[in-house]
């Protein structure tokens, strides 16, 4: 059986926050699907179904964020199941909006729920990172993470959510590269108007040193009489 995790909030307080949209990736995998209703099990929401032929179980913890990990590891335990058997989806401040990448172990990047994860499972666990983006300032972080997604994010989120949901089979298969790649060709349309401003902006820039590079250089103050002149006029001929 493959665990299919979505890390988020608990709670309507908490719904639309940027840091729930682990949450919001396993719902549409849920609607897409149609796996049955939801129930409360194992410290956490839970729905059985099977996905391109394979079992699986879609999980949203009911711990809190920071406390992921008691749900996940109670659940791993109990079928027995091993980190290879479970894939985490969440929020990731250091990749753009609608930017998907996906990897197996490493470190938790400052994210509670990961490093909850981590110590109660172990690092070897497949990571769905969901690009919500930097804020731009240390101190902004945490209001942009625990703050809602705005009208203007939902542009690219909830098409984005939408692909999550439509090739869940991919994600389920393994075919982690297949899967990033379909999202990203499915939501360029979509993409965050910023991310492409600033390609455009450093694009702009490196013309501009272009430009300059190529414009003339000012003539030299040549001398219009004397010997120096005449001298100039003997060797060039006389071009006026």
């Amino acid at each position: 059986m493959l665990l299919i995790v979505g890390l988020g909030n608990p709670g309507p307080k908490y719904a639309n926050h940027r840091h729930n949209v682990g949450f919001m990736a396993v719902d549409e995998i849920h609607r897409h699907e149609g796996f049955p209703a939801w129930k409360a099990k194992f410290q956490a929401l839970i729905a059985e179904g099977t996905i391109a032929g394979e079992k699986c179980m879609l999980v949203k913890p009911t711990t809190f964020m920071n406390e992921s990990g008691r749900a996940v590891g109670e659940i791993a335990r109990f079928y027995k199941l091993t980190p290879q058997d479970v894939v985490v989806l969440y929020d990731e401040l250091d990749l753009a909006p609608a930017k998907v990448r996906i990897k197996t172990g490493g470190g938790a990047g400052g994210h509670n729920g990961i490093r909850s994860i981590d110590a109660h499972l172990g690092k070897d666990y497949r990571r769905v990172r969901i690009g919500i983006g930097h804020p731009g300032q240390k101190n902004l972080v945490t209001n942009h993470v625990l703050g809602d997604f705005s009208k203007a994010d939902t542009a690219w989120r909830d098409p984005l959510l939408e692909e999550i949901g439509r090739n869940a089979d991919m994600l389920v298969k393994g075919d982690d590269a297949g899967f990033m790649n379909r999202l990203a060709l499915s939501t360029q349309s979509n993409e965050p108007s910023g991310a492409r401003g600033q390609t455009s902006a450093k694009s702009a820039k490196q013309k501009s040193h272009i430009r300059q590079a190529n414009k003339k250089s000012p003539a030299k103050n040549v001398p219009t009489s004397g010997p120096m002149a005449d001298m100039l006029k003997k060797l060039f001929g006389n071009k006026d």
